[in-house]
């Protein structure tokens, strides 16, 4: 469209009754991101950062899940529909530069790129544009009415639909997604009514009001393409779910990402797989994950926010968040990684082992048993089954340092803050208090003391 520019409103405000839930709808999570995450993501290549957002229900909640755009935020105190959302925001859309304004529910985490483009390209210099779909069952969508020539002349939304005013439905649909011309579409806000039997002010109405004043209208057809659709129930989120996970996996596995059992691993949009790495489900690799080339991860594990190096094996049945896991590294089954855990180049981490805030260094290993917490393990260290470090006295927290080489023997409590040095020796069972040197051995345990076992007659 030459000599025009985009902006875009997202109307995110409404409560989404039949979601049974007090949490606003746009805050419902597919795959670990907010619905609301996915309609920022279509519109960034379409209008860039230049998207305004009306907010509403839960508008606190909607503007910590999103910080950096909470300042482009216009709240709609009472929600009157979505004409009225429009008109609460139009004074922030007029001091924007733009000529455009493409209008989106924040429910529609389905939504591509490429939809969106077909909107503005179909537009051309119009006056109003919106998408409409041919769904199987046409719900309560507004429904699209045309005349003898096709021409649109309305939206009607499905509970004021009047076979014998409107004529018979077609099953075309109004999605929900509108590209207005701010200069021609302000005058027409004022004239919006609430006369229906919702007692809401609907954005459809612009539709008819523009037919009337002779502005071009058109309907862009989308066919049965359900990526438009709102969500609007728990099932239907589901549903978009399951669709979205299919969507990122099979892409994955275009680019060279070798995914065994692929439906049932979920990998979240937020996630980067590298070419080359393998992944076994089931398996969930969530939020800002990294998996790089020839990085190995089994099947049953969950994963947040973790990244794992070229030939790193994560075996089966871990629960990974915030940790990295470096190169050649290995981890499981059954362990733990915490936000802040790093297992080191070639390191080793076994079954029941967890790790907080502990770095596991070059060649260490930590195989079974074990919490490492607020710890820093030197390269080449074995920590012994049952190893704890108590780094917290009820107050504060404190590091526990395992120096190169170290042996931690079985079953051995290292009360932070200690050091136990290079090369030093802890013998099994001791409990650790005070520094181990380079070199020595620390043992701190009873006496063994036998005596004569009475036995019952």
């Amino acid at each position: 469209m030459p000599d025009t520019k985009i902006t875009a409103l997202i109307l995110a405000a409404g409560k989404g009754t039949r979601m049974r839930s007090p949490r606003a709808k746009v805050l419902q999570t597919l795959l670990g991101e907010p619905m609301l995450h996915y309609v920022y993501e279509a519109l960034a290549p379409v209008v860039g950062g230049d998207v305004l957002t009306v907010v509403g229900h839960d508008a606190d909640a909607v503007r910590a899940a999103f910080p950096d755009m909470a300042d482009r935020f216009v709240v709609q105190a009472e929600q009157l529909g979505t004409g009225h959302a429009l008109q609460v925001a139009w004074d922030a859309l007029i001091k924007t530069s733009a000529t455009h304004c493409l209008v989106i529910n924040g429910d529609t985490p389905l939504v591509t790129v490429d939809a969106l483009n077909r909107l503005a390209a179909a537009h051309r210099s119009g006056d109003l544009a919106f998408m409409t779909i041919t769904p199987r069952d046409a719900g309560a969508f507004g429904r699209v009415v045309r005349d003898p020539e096709r021409r649109v002349s309305a939206i009607v939304e499905a509970k004021d639909y009047d076979l014998n005013r409107h004529g018979p439905v077609t099953g075309e649909v109004n999605a929900g997604i509108y590209l207005l011309k701010l200069e021609t579409m302000g005058p027409l806000l004022s004239r919006l009514s609430n006369e229906n039997k919702s007692g809401e002010y609907y954005i459809t109405d612009l539709v008819s009001l523009a037919v009337a004043e002779g502005l071009s209208v058109e309907g862009v057809q989308a066919g049965d393409d359900l990526s438009l659709m709102g969500i609007n129930s728990p099932r239907e989120l589901i549903t978009a779910e399951n669709a979205l996970r299919r969507r990122i996996v099979e892409r994955l596995i275009d680019r060279g990402v070798l995914i065994h059992n692929p439906d049932t691993v979920v990998i979240g949009p937020r996630a980067d797989v590298e070419p080359g790495a393998e992944i076994f489900g089931n398996c969930e690799i969530l939020g800002a994950s990294r998996v790089a080339a020839e990085a190995h991860i089994g099947a049953y594990n969950h994963i947040v926010d973790a990244s794992f190096a070229p030939g790193c094996v994560v075996r089966e049945f871990n629960h990974i968040e915030g940790a990295v896991v470096e190169e050649g590294a290995q981890v499981g089954p059954y362990s733990r990684l915490r936000p802040g855990a790093v297992v080191g180049k070639n390191a080793r981490v076994g079954n029941f082992v967890e790790m907080k805030k502990a770095r596991l260094g070059e060649g260490a290993k930590a195989s079974h048993l074990t919490y490492l917490g607020d710890a820093e393990v030197g390269a080449g260290a074995n920590i012994g089954a049952g190893t704890i470090t108590c780094n917290y006295d009820g107050k504060n927290k404190f590091t526990t340092t395992i120096g190169e080489g170290a042996f931690i023997g079985s079953n051995t409590a290292l009360v932070a803050p200690v050091t136990v040095g290079r090369d030093a020796l802890v013998g099994a069972g001791s409990t650790i208090t005070k520094d181990v040197p380079d070199g020595q051995a620390g043992i701190a345990r009873g006496k063994q003391v036998n005596i004569r076992r009475r036995l019952k007659k």
